[in-house]
């Protein structure tokens, strides 16, 4: 079986784990470099997994010969810059979302990519790949809920999680970016339209940390899309009671729920708190089928030569939208997308 040699950036708790994905999950990939700032996570890698190679600068592992693709799971910042030179050394890249921070930064990307069209490039909307939005995809598309006229998204952190979500702050990109953005990706793909109109808010509404670097710890967006439908959006990092990621698209004959309760299994607690079911702790159990998937899909475009299904272009459509809601946030005001 032919495999795909692949080089990794970014050690952090997401590209660890697609590190392991590459190296023991998927049979067609070898994990045949990793590469991280830290020292640490480098040696632990190539120690624990057996790795041949390990660099602590990206364009020494760049220069590795053996390798023939590089998967980016680095921070938000480093993304553009990290894609531009991997593509210009000649590699295939798959790269973690977001393309940019910036509006600059997408463009510019964008168009080194599109350049490059002999290499295969995907960015990692992974939510894409989900087993259960597959179906619901499928289902919309075979008109089984009728025209879809209204769509509902939420994706709510852990509060568990909020001090690691605050230490990110000032690379993340903001709410909008780093996280309201799988859901406006999801939906340009459920409703097969581009967002035309964006209005949003929200606040720091407990922890004011956030507010150092322009981010909040909550929000919300309401949006029209070109072909009418209406869509509503809430992000936050302070879900008391787990992972909370639902999706609802309401249709003229009928409608789809995904996730209305973010189960981790079918396990059912009876105790002094009545029947409980626990509930995901995070986007890594949660959406684990999820990367493992985009990965595959990725390695298989490359080694059968077509495309990939997602790339440059859903990365700019949805960082659009992204900023669309910064400025809306920011001034108030309704903001129309050109």
């Amino acid at each position: 079986m032919k495999k795909l040699k692949m080089g990794i950036v970014g050690l952090g708790r997401l590209g660890k784990k697609h590190a392991e994905n590459i190296a023991f999950r998927v049979p067609n990939a070898e994990l045949t470099a990793v590469c991280s700032i830290k020292q640490e996570e480098v040696d632990e890698a190539q120690e624990d997994w057996g790795i041949k190679y390990a660099y602590t600068n990206f364009e020494e592992m760049l220069k590795n010969k053996e390798i023939e693709a590089i998967f980016v799971a680095s921070s938000s910042t480093e993304h553009c810059n990290q894609i531009e030179k991997a593509l210009e050394a000649g590699f295939d890249v798959f790269s973690e979302k977001p393309l940019g921070i910036t509006k600059e930064e997408v463009t510019y990307i964008s168009d080194v990519i599109n350049k490059h069209n002999d290499k295969k490039f995907m960015l990692g909307f992974m939510r894409r790949f989900d087993p259960s939005y597959i179906d619901a995809k499928k289902k919309i598309d075979m008109g089984q809920i009728g025209k879809p006229i209204f769509i509902r998204c939420y994706s709510i952190d852990p509060v568990s999680a909020v001090q690691a979500a605050i230490a990110f702050a000032e690379k993340s990109g903001g709410l909008f970016l780093d996280m309201m953005i799988h859901d406006f990706d999801l939906a340009r793909w459920f409703l097969n339209s581009e967002a035309k109109t964006v209005f949003a808010v929200g606040d720091n509404y407990i922890y004011p940390e956030f507010g150092r670097h322009g981010d909040i710890d909550n929000g919300s967006a309401m949006i029209e899309f070109a072909n009418g439908t209406v869509a509503s959006f809430f992000a936050g990092r302070t879900s008391a009671h787990g992972y909370h990621i639902e999706t609802e698209i309401i249709g003229t004959k009928g409608t789809l729920r995904i996730g209305n309760i973010p189960e981790k299994n079918l396990v059912t607690i009876f105790n002094e708190n009545g029947a409980v079911r626990e509930c995901h702790e995070g986007f890594l159990n949660r959406f684990e089928d999820a990367y493992l998937n985009e990965l595959q899909e990725f390695i298989n475009c490359v080694l059968k030569d077509r495309k990939p299904p997602v790339g440059a272009y859903e990365g700019v459509k949805a960082t659009e939208i992204a900023y669309a809601c910064k400025q809306s946030f920011s001034s108030k005001e309704l903001v129309m997308i050109k």
